[in-house]
């Protein structure tokens, strides 16, 4: 199978104090060429947030960012009056459109584990809008779960002709994968997956088009991007 993996080795790697983040693609002082996206998902950070601190509050345009919390709980605030934490199992998306500010913060004592999804609409300065949903594929797992996508049967609307879902597998246990728009991307969030003769650790991801099966080595859990050949 022709495939292009993405090995969390390669990713960026910036501590600043309260915050330590592992970037899929190039981001703010971390810059790699080789790594700027794929189609229109430009960003994935691996945010691990320290107690009582956060992200201040601070502008975005035109962008579609999904959080996705992993563990402990976010508190987000932002200009559309929205206020409230986010749980490990929930997902917010945010479509930044003409504008928006907010900020997330960490109001406990543990630290909060989350990855902050960005990927460019399809849609420019549209109204703002703000979604969340619980969703915890720990749940149900072995079975693919769609989070946000562009039609309505998806739990959160995104403006972009892409879909992504998550899953949980237990060891042993497979998942068929393939695109109803061109490209897959797998994001190995925990543990480790087969994907034809590649094997997929947490922290690195894999990129292919044919159809394809996982197979989970060890517990794990995958993000799927499915995601149009180019942007639109």
């Amino acid at each position: 199978m022709n495939a292009y993996l993405h090995r969390s080795d390669s990713r960026g790697h910036v501590k600043m104090g309260w915050l330590e983040s592992k970037h899929s693609f190039s981001f703010g002082s971390w810059y790699d060429p080789k790594h700027m996206g794929i189609s229109a998902l430009r960003v994935i950070n691996d945010d691990l947030i320290d107690g009582h601190q956060g992200f201040g509050q601070h502008p975005h345009d035109n962008m579609e960012i999904l959080t996705c919390v992993l563990k402990g709980t976010i508190t987000h605030q932002d200009s559309m009056g929205n206020h409230g934490g986010i749980a490990a199992g929930e997902w917010q998306l945010m479509s930044a459109g003409t504008g928006i500010r907010h900020s997330e913060m960490n109001q406990g004592d543990e630290q909060v584990h989350l990855l902050q999804i960005w990927v460019i609409p399809n849609v420019r300065d549209a109204e703002p809008t703000y979604q969340q949903i619980q969703l915890d594929p720990r749940e149900h797992p072995n079975q693919w779960h769609l989070i946000c996508g562009p039609n309505d049967n998806a739990p959160m609307h995104i403006r972009q002709n892409a879909e992504v879902k998550t899953a949980v597998l237990e060891k042993g246990k497979t998942l068929d994968v393939q695109a109803t728009q061109h490209i897959n991307y797998l994001h190995v969030v925990s543990g480790s997956i087969q994907v034809a003769e590649h094997t997929v650790h947490a922290g690195d991801a894999i990129a292919f088009v044919d159809p394809a099966q996982i197979e989970a080595l060890d517990d794990a859990q995958v993000i799927w991007f499915d995601l149009a050949e180019n942007i639109q």
